[in-house]
């Protein structure tokens, strides 16, 4: 596209002359439009907008989701490093501490703008992999819909993404990233053992891995702690990849899986269980429920760590775009909301580990690998996931390094009717140096 000849006439100088009416201050980006005119801060990340459809997205859904569609779809673009570009707008937005104007006066000259650049037009098609749920939140039928809308993409996506385990939450660095060789399969190593630890587990023992995801816990505490473990998850490629793992590694004997709902757990009676950033999908009014249940198949005496993620007290958590595109239907609240919730099932909490700072790193790890692998994530998948995943990642990182999104891990408890703890151990047993025993 060749640049336009009057640039100060230009779409762009247009749009960034709304943006600065609408937040009473300077534009947080600098714009280039699909004439070929370019305008704003020169040191502002740069927004490429390929066409005037990128702006009907946000016509037809103002907000976070149609930008995100815009994006996802390609017709928006931030060159170089989304996550920092996206940083460096917010950090301009908020030093502006103005209230945006949006007076019907305002919003009527905005349109017109936009109408005599050709943006004002029919609703773009959504995005095909933006999730549509039908049916009471949490009910079973949505909740199933939910969750293969996100963990049903095949095994080779999440091995692209992912360490070799298939760990899907957040790693324990125990050394800082590079240090001699260390690196996201090591941290999660070390998330793993950490748990194992926390949890006392030792051969012979019973272990409820509720939401085991791709098996990584389930098969390392069979292969390294020999303990018999039930894993359970709702996604089906998820049952049935663990089950194959546990065959080639010849630990059918200790991993049972089911593929079935947690609500649905038969039995119970375990020395251990553990929910490995699962209790985020289960829903507000619901998580009583889940608490209860944990307490219900616990031993007396017997354990149970959940690594959740939580939020910022005045955060929101989430988001429009997270939950149409990656997890449909998440909640999280404030860490001590969950502890109260696990206390009220009479589960005693002995230890909350905030690992905020570890997410950060995990997720930057886990973009460096997608990047690193664009081009087969999209052979794999489409265009469109690749770039919804590219922006997960990048705001999702974002969250935790600015505390709007947190993650913890919370040690608990089922105490004899004496209340009896048994809980032996220390935190240096738990935080030694990790490795497999």
């Amino acid at each position: 596209m060749t640049p336009a000849r009057h640039p100060g006439r230009g779409a762009a100088a247009q749009l960034v002359g709304l943006l600065r009416q609408y937040l009473q201050g300077p534009s947080p980006v600098r714009v280039r439009a699909w004439d070929g005119s370019e305008a704003g801060p020169a040191d502002a990340p740069l927004v490429v907008l390929r066409s005037r459809r990128a702006l009907r997205h946000l016509l037809w859904q103002p907000g976070e989701l149609g930008l995100a569609r815009a994006y996802v779809t390609g017709d928006l673009e931030v060159p170089g490093d989304l996550r920092a570009g996206l940083s460096a707008a917010l950090r301009t937005v908020r030093a502006q501490g103005t209230v945006p104007r949006s007076s019907l006066s305002d919003k009527a000259a905005a349109l017109k703008t936009l109408a005599r650049l050709g943006a004002v037009g029919p609703k773009p098609p959504v995005p095909s992999g933006e999730v549509r749920l039908r049916g009471a939140p949490h009910s079973r039928g949505r909740d199933r819909h939910a969750i293969s809308h996100h963990y049903d993409l095949p095994p080779e996506f999440y091995a692209l993404l992912l360490d070799p385990a298939m760990a899907y939450s957040c790693g324990y660095w125990s050394r800082p990233p590079g240090e001699s060789g260390y690196s996201l399969a090591e941290a999660q190593r070390d998330k793993l053992e950490l748990v194992c630890r926390k949890l006392g587990l030792r051969p012979g023992m019973r272990l409820l891995d509720v939401g085991c995801g791709w098996g990584s816990l389930s098969l390392y505490a069979a292969e390294q702690h020999g303990v018999q473990v039930t894993a359970v998850t709702l996604a089906r490629e998820q049952a049935e990849y663990v089950r194959e793992q546990a065959r080639q590694r010849k630990l059918e004997e200790l991993v049972d899986v089911q593929h079935r709902d947690y609500r649905d757990i038969p039995g119970g009676w375990y020395e251990a269980a553990v929910s490995l950033e699962m209790g985020e999908h289960v829903g507000d009014a619901e998580y009583p429920g889940f608490a209860a249940m944990m307490h219900r198949m616990l031993r007396p005496q017997g354990r149970v760590l959940i690594q959740q993620m939580s939020r910022g007290a005045n955060a929101p958590g989430g988001g429009a775009f997270i939950e149409a595109y990656i997890a449909a239907d998440m909640h999280m609240r404030p860490v001590g909301e969950t502890v109260g919730l696990l206390e009220n099932a009479g589960l005693e909490v002995r230890s909350v580990d905030a690992m905020r700072e570890h997410y950060t790193l995990t997720i930057d790890a886990w973009a460096r690998t997608l990047e690193r692998n664009w081009d087969e994530v999209v052979a794999l998948t489409n265009e469109e996931t690749a770039r919804a995943w590219r922006l997960y990642l990048a705001g999702g990182g974002l969250a935790f390094e600015e505390r709007r999104m947190g993650v913890d891990q919370i040690l608990a408890v089922r105490p004899t009717e004496d209340g009896t703890s048994g809980l032996t151990g220390t935190l240096r047993d738990w935080y030694k140096e990790c490795a497999p025993r």
